[in-house]
């Protein structure tokens, strides 16, 4: 009898509560595909939890796992040892704590093993200490609070990033990317095409492909000028331009700029560039700690009653009422 062919990569997928089913999905499915097309299995993978356990995901389906946190340290030294372990981030991944875990992930760094992170579970990795100094991705929506809890780790919102024995992803079907591109390092351009083909995916994106529409189809705006000054807000929100700053940017006087925002957006330039400084706020109070002056500071308010003041006004309730209501929403 022929002896089959061993894995080219063996796999842990490690779920956490409140997981993000799609990421997870287009994470596996690609594998699955994969060893289709190679005729063998390339690719094995079991499902861990730190109890062993059924995991939830946020979508409310329960997924039975393989095996245990323990179990899994039984096996770092034998022959089920896995080249690779993906931790399966989602919601409420900034109240995620579990020191065994952490140590489990660097145990198994240290011994060669790859590690990836879905969606949100670049926040794990980092929480861990192995993001410092390494290039990593995680959804637009977590970024600013990673960027601010983590500043030694390298966060960009590219689809995916890859950066020595690290895989981390934005989640959704960047995962299915970031899969693509682990698939292509084992085998030639055609196995890839013909996993793309039996997902009806018509291209492998590069990492950095954006992870938002672009503004122009986000916002349902054509003026390129209108564009160019809303990337410049974006670019700054720790440090806000005056429009004096933008209007030289651009080549505008302030009264076109006035009229053109008045004309796209339906308000003026400064007030459409408070709106987006208070919406990092707010993900900066749904997903860190950090004291409210602190995230007043990082989105350019010289003061934390102003900033309140701000926010109410624009929110109905003030940043510690957010704040609140948000603990109140995880416990539940």
């Amino acid at each position: 009898m022929q002896d089959e062919k061993p894995f080219k990569r063996s796999l842990v997928f490690f779920l956490v509560p409140d997981f993000t089913m799609v990421a997870f999905a287009t994470a596996l499915e690609p594998l699955r595909a994969a060893n289709r097309m190679a005729g063998y299995e390339a690719y094995g993978w079991r499902l861990a939890s730190a109890d062993g356990r059924p995991v939830q995901a946020s979508n409310g389906v329960e997924i039975a796992v393989d095996s245990s946190l323990a179990d899994e340290r039984q096996k770092m030294t034998g022959r089920d040892r896995p080249t690779m372990v993906v931790v399966c981030g989602g919601l409420s991944i900034e109240t995620y704590v579990n020191k065994s875990v952490f140590a489990w992930l660097r145990e198994e760094y240290n011994r060669g093993v790859a590690l990836g992170g879905l969606c949100t579970g670049a926040h794990i990795l980092a929480a861990a200490g192995l993001l410092a100094n390494k290039r990593c991705a995680i959804h637009w929506e977590n970024l600013p609070g990673f960027a601010e809890k983590f500043p030694k780790a390298n966060v960009f919102a590219d689809l995916f990033e890859i950066d020595a024995n690290i895989y981390t992803c934005a989640g959704g079907t960047a995962a299915m990317d970031m899969m693509f591109h682990l698939i292509g390092e084992d085998f030639d351009d055609n196995i890839v095409n013909r996993v793309c083909e039996q997902l009806l995916t018509d291209r492998v994106r590069s990492p950095s492909d954006r992870q938002r529409l672009p503004l122009r189809a986000r916002l349902g705006v054509q003026n390129s000028k209108v564009l160019t000054i809303i990337e410049l807000m974006e670019a700054n929100l720790s440090e806000p331009l005056s429009l004096v700053e933008v209007a030289e940017a651009v080549g505008l006087s302030r009264r076109q700029i006035e009229r053109l925002f008045r004309q796209e957006m339906g308000r003026s330039p400064a007030r459409y560039y408070l709106e987006i400084r208070l919406d990092r706020a707010r993900h900066l109070l749904i997903q860190s700690t950090m004291p409210v002056v602190e995230v007043a500071v990082a989105c350019g308010f010289v003061s934390a009653s102003h900033f309140s003041k701000c926010y109410r006004e624009l929110y109905a309730r003030s940043p510690q009422q957010e704040r609140a209501d948000r603990k109140q929403l995880i416990a539940a």
